[in-house]
């Protein structure tokens, strides 16, 4: 009877030290890796459109270079600065939990990398998979430094929809045949409106519609019958793109790093700041034909803006039989959509729908702590004593969150807030609701000048926010596309005229909304978002129209530390730069 007793014993524990095992080695299989990237920031020459100018790089790539990762991975990427330019780069969509220090926003999370200094970033990747990309966070460097970070999910964890036969990256950017920093600076002396770029991009290249700029063309070679992802990143600094393949259908399978419900479309729209990964499926036999993609821009202000197209070719793989050479073959064009199609934006925003099953939920915060309501656009601001002025009436062009224009502090938010140094840095005052109501999409009121201040949002650890962003006729009704740094926030509603909060919270859709990272607020309309403050540290919210973030469209949340060790921003690392 013992020995039995003991036999058992000695199965039970054979048998719990096994299932123990086993866990061990699941967990090791799904366990991220550390990946280590040196960024070195150099100076290079490139000519595009018959023009040779020297642009700020990454390892001498343009665009950058490609970070792979999958879900649960650690990055660590040294990025040192070889150029005369101070230097920040931000890791976009990513959601640093607990690794503020990482984010990049210039003297909101750090301090820039001067001169011949250089900073690590150091985070992880968790509870994400899908296309986001990086930037440089700093003046309008990120218009030639920039490039794609491709999260994989889990090993042996496959995607929710067809395995594709090749991934491609496709970024569009801007071109500009000046300066930008020249540029920009110019335009802020003056008041006035920068000018507009030269060019748009695909993946570095202009294309087939610039002069000089033929052999400037990506190329996306194809099989018949195959799936390819394309990985689309919208890395322009101040245009909302159409982007379109001549006589091929795509279906929209993620956006912003979350999968969504598929759909088909002809035509994608996306945002500076926003990604969106699509398939694309190849017909079956050669068709003897190429075919042109092409992306330009979708522009709803008054403002001049670069009404040009910039192209690729997607071309098949010829077989060995055909006689025909590919540059005999006719070249398809396709419809893009007019400049101003509000009507395609709003239908094609409203198909994006989260896959929120039992896989990917959609964790909607659905009792809400704290509501604000915040009024995004254009004002002016008063021309300096024995200047000239060039915007309207000797004014100076100026944008604003709740009419407050965000004033760059000349040291960190996280430092002086993780310090407890805020005096004379920032105030906590930051107004939850416009200063004054007015009809937000109607006759502007008698006085459009905005105030300036460095303020900031503060909210206790897990406070559930709602949020309404309103687009102001103040100069013009215009889309703004709001990026949220540190926070995936779900989209719960949007509309066209000005936001009733007796009436529309009724249609919300707080089931299977569109969980992103960067979103536009429509022209002459509104947008609310939900979010659930998890992360504590300071995190930037901004216009991604870089011209308006230069504007002061930017605002920044302060989400405070909880009570557990796990609900704690940590002390900076030693190489944090200084101001």
């Amino acid at each position: 009877m013992a020995y039995s007793f003991v036999k058992n014993s000695n199965l039970v524990l054979l048998t719990i030290l096994l299932l123990v095992l086993a866990n061990t080695l699941a967990l090791a299989k799904h366990a991220g890796i550390t990946r280590h990237y040196k960024f070195n920031i150099q100076m290079q020459n490139m000519t595009r459109l018959c023009q040779t100018k020297s642009i700020v790089t990454v390892n001498g790539q343009f665009p950058g270079p490609r970070i792979i990762a999958r879900e649960g991975d650690r990055l660590v990427i040294k990025v040192v600065n070889h150029v005369q330019y101070n230097i920040t780069i931000h890791w976009h969509g990513v959601r640093q939990l607990r690794s503020g220090w990482a984010d990049g926003p210039a003297y909101i999370t750090q301090c820039p990398i001067q001169t011949g200094q250089s900073y690590v970033y150091n985070f992880t990747i968790t509870g994400q998979r899908g296309t986001l990309f990086w930037h440089a966070h700093i003046f309008w460097l990120r218009v030639t430094l920039y490039g794609p970070i491709v999260i994989l999910p889990k090993k042996d964890v496959a995607y929710p929809f067809p395995q594709p036969f090749k991934e491609i990256p496709i970024l569009f950017g801007e071109w500009w045949k000046a300066d930008t920093e020249t540029i920009i600076s110019k335009a802020l002396q003056t008041g006035g409106a920068p000018n507009i770029s030269d060019a748009y991009t695909i993946n570095g290249l202009p294309g087939l519609f610039y002069n000089c700029s033929a052999k400037g063309t990506f190329k996306l070679k194809v099989k018949p019958g195959k799936t390819y992802l394309l990985r689309l990143v919208n890395a322009a600094l101040n245009d909302e793109l159409f982007f379109s393949i001549a006589n091929h259908n795509l279906t929209v399978v993620e956006v912003d790093a979350v999968y969504i419900k598929p759909f088909k479309t002809n035509t994608i729209l996306i945002t500076p700041g926003q990604t969106t990964n699509v398939l694309l499926k190849t017909k079956h036999i050669h068709p003897n034909a190429t075919f042109l993609m092409a992306a330009r821009p979708y522009a709803t202000g008054p403002a001049a803006f670069d009404n040009s197209t910039t192209t690729g070719i997607l071309e098949y793989h010829e077989p060995s039989n055909n006689t025909k050479k590919s540059n005999k073959f006719p070249l398809l064009k396709p419809k893009l959509p007019i400049f101003n199609d509000t009507t395609f934006a709003t239908s094609f925003v409203k198909k994006i729908r989260s896959l929120a099953n039992a896989k990917f939920p959609a964790n909607v915060p659905k009792k809400v702590d704290k509501h604000f309501f915040f009024t995004v656009g254009l004002g002016l601001s008063p021309c300096p004593k024995n200047q000239t002025c060039q915007g309207p009436n000797n004014t100076k062009l100026a944008a604003s969150v709740n009419n407050i224009s965000f004033v760059q502090p000349n040291v960190a938010l996280l430092q002086s807030h993780f310090f407890n140094q805020s005096k004379g840095v920032y105030t906590t005052d930051f107004p939850i609701n416009p200063p004054f109501k007015f009809n937000y999409t109607g006759n502007p009121p008698n006085n459009i000048f905005v105030t300036s201040g460095t303020k900031v949002v503060v909210l206790p650890f897990n406070t559930s926010v709602e949020l309404v962003m309103q687009d102001t006729s103040i100069i013009s009704a215009e889309s703004h596309p709001l990026h949220l740094h540190g926070f995936n926030f779900f989209v719960v509603g949007q509309g066209f005229g000005n936001y009733n909060s007796s009436k529309d919270p009724a249609n919300f859709n707080l089931v299977d909304p569109a969980e992103r990272n960067t979103v536009g607020v429509p022209s002459g309309g509104w947008v609310v978002v939900r979010f659930l403050a998890d992360n504590p540290g300071v995190w930037f919210m901004h216009c991604h129209l870089e011209v308006h973030t230069s504007w002061g469209l930017k605002m920044a949340w302060m989400v405070m530390d909880g009570k557990g060790p796990k609900q704690k921003l940590p002390p900076p690392p030693a190489d944090l730069p200084k101001c």
